[in-house]
């Protein structure tokens, strides 16, 4: 049994990465490529974001 739970397990990882990874036909890019691409984006809405939060914390600490 255990087998089996490993076999489907596998076999779902790979469709998963097949699906993410497929050109799809209208632009010729993949999830992946749009998940690289936002990347950067996210990455720098976090930091301002984290600096958004410092900023608010060293204004409340300077009250007390």
């Amino acid at each position: 049994m255990g087998l089996l739970k490993y076999a489907v397990l596998g076999a779902a990882a790979i469709y998963g990465l097949k699906y993410a990874t497929k050109k799809r036909i209208s632009d010729g890019k993949s999830l992946v490529d749009d998940l690289k691409a936002k990347a950067n984006q996210c990455l720098s809405e976090v930091s301002h974001f984290s600096e958004s939060i410092g900023h608010d914390y060293r204004q409340t600490s300077d009250l007390y």
